[in-house]
């Protein structure tokens, strides 16, 4: 017994030394200064990285139904096929998250063209819409989602937009993708026969060469930009391959004007959209820009010929604040603002211009009939146009 507990005394002391060593403040801060700097080595690789927001499941389900809804409309047919006494039509597609205030403006650009054009709106359900709309704009409002900038949801209202156009009416040829903040820098006239008179991308359609009229796009595709790599690490370093190496990854203007085919391509598109749609890493929000590398990068790998690779929508980047171009206000309007920013350094002329500040449309209205929608002189040649599209050309 005696021996018994001598051995359960010096089992008690020795565990209470142990204690009295482990609670020493010296091993404590020693553990401290060993496992702190082990955090910050293996946390990164533990946890996952902060990311900004995803697109909602539910938003997604609800587009990839709407899009396969889009895609065997123009597989049938029904789609791609317009009817005789129907000519090309425009789809005009405002992205908005406020009022339209230059209705008033597009009204008269879209007057006494009522067969040649469609409108479609996507607006941010969380917006303030306090204009009444105007004729042209009422009723034409699609089923549209949040959308936030730096983010892939302004490629996913596009895409509902195309869609929604897609399925409308088969008339619609070209798919001109617009914002709140733009307005038209020529008459409906002259901005449909610049459009529809573009010269080709045309392929033989048999051995014997006939030629198939291919209508191509206008969209900006760049390469070999400033900040392209940060652009293209922004939601990981190996994010995006293997579908998107660098080498393959584009920039350009979000504003495009789509032939119908590119449309269908973009709806269809299923294998680039799983990696733009990721979010960026909260650490490189500054270079997360999706809507400007979505659209040029699928339709450089799908179909680079069938692209004009600019843009007809001016932009003024000369003053940018925080990723926003230049915006006009009232003072600067004036009839030479309008000639210069048709003004292009090739031999088209640019059809609209962004970014005008809402208090601009009285001074714009001012000019309308006297400058922005008379066309002086035409470098067009129409009597081609009447040749390709027979009565379609008298607009």
């Amino acid at each position: 017994m005696v021996v018994t507990a001598r051995a359960l005394w010096r089992i008690w002391e020795q565990g209470r030394e142990r204690t009295m060593i482990l609670s020493s403040p010296f091993l404590v801060s020693f553990f401290l200064l060993v496992s702190v700097p082990m955090l910050f080595v293996l946390a990164p690789r533990i946890l996952p990285p902060k990311t900004l927001p995803r697109i909602p499941d539910r938003d997604e389900v609800d587009d990839l139904a709407l899009f396969r809804r889009a895609t065997l409309a123009s597989a049938e047919g029904g789609g791609l096929r317009r009817r005789a006494a129907s000519p090309p039509k425009i789809a005009f597609m405002f992205l908005t998250n406020s009022d339209l205030s230059f209705a008033a403006l597009w009204e008269q650009f879209f007057r006494g063209h009522e067969r040649l054009f469609n409108v479609y709106i996507h607006a941010d359900p969380s917006a303030r819409l306090l204009l009444t709309p105007t004729p042209s704009f009422r009723g034409r409002f699609i089923p549209a989602k949040a959308t936030q900038r730096g983010s892939p949801t302004l490629i996913s209202a596009a895409r509902r937009l195309l869609a929604g156009a897609l399925m409308d009416d088969p008339a619609n040829a070209f798919f001109a993708l617009i914002s709140q903040h733009c307005i038209p820098l020529h008459s409906f006239r002259f901005t449909y026969r610049a459009i529809l008179s573009a010269p080709d991308a045309s392929k033989p359609t048999h051995p014997e060469g006939a030629l198939r009229r291919r209508r191509r796009s206008f969209i900006e595709i760049l390469t070999g930009e400033p900040a392209l790599w940060d652009r293209y690490v922004a939601r990981g370093d190996d994010a995006m391959l293997p579908e998107v190496p660098f080498g393959r990854f584009r920039v350009g203007s979000q504003f495009f004007i789509l032939a119908r085919r590119h449309a269908v391509t973009i709806v269809r598109d299923r294998r680039l959209w799983k990696k733009f749609k990721m979010p960026c890493l909260k650490s490189r929000e500054d270079s997360c820009y999706p809507e400007e590398h979505y659209f040029p990068t699928l339709l450089e790998m799908q179909d680079p010929e069938g692209c004009t690779r600019y843009t007809l929508t001016r932009v003024n980047w000369t003053d940018s604040v925080g990723g926003h171009p230049h915006t006009y206000r009232p003072p600067e309007i004036s009839g030479k603002l309008i000639k210069t920013l048709r003004k292009s350094n090739s031999t088209y002329s640019y059809l609209f211009a962004r970014k005008f500040s809402p208090d601009c449309l009285r001074p714009l209205l001012d000019l309308s009939h006297s400058v922005i929608f008379r066309d002086e002189c035409s470098i067009l040649d129409v009597s081609r146009l009447r040749k390709v599209y027979g009565a379609e050309a008298n607009v």
